[in-house]
């Protein structure tokens, strides 16, 4: 794998579970190691999350936990989802703008956090 990336994985449905309602913003970031926009794409995230200090992200390997894509209803990866107080909020997937991806966060991180 290339872009390893740096946030901490999650390896089972019930840490999924547990992190999306632990906190007011929460990203997961789903792939598999041979997807190369994944690949392109995690470096851009991570740089993203960095100017959100009170948003936590976790990556999911699909190869390693397959039965997340069936979950969440994952066709195309990446798939990113943003949970804010435990709702599904934004959904993301494939060719992702991180402009517009920004944008989305910034609208209810601004409203969390005024």
């Amino acid at each position: 794998m290339l872009n390893k990336p740096v946030m901490k994985t999650i390896n089972t449905i019930s840490e999924i579970d547990i992190f999306t309602k632990s906190g007011d913003m929460r990203m997961l970031y789903l792939s598999r190691p041979d997807c190369g926009v994944c690949l392109a794409l995690i470096p851009k995230i991570e740089e993203l999350i960095e100017g959100f200090p009170d948003m936590e992200a976790r990556y999911i390997d699909l190869d390693d936990l397959p039965e997340a894509a069936g979950k969440f209803s994952i066709f195309t990866i990446p798939g990113i989802l943003v949970f804010i107080q435990g709702k599904e909020t934004i959904r993301k997937a494939r060719y992702v703008s991180i402009d517009e991806l920004k944008d989305e966060i910034s609208r209810y991180y601004g409203l969390l956090n005024s």
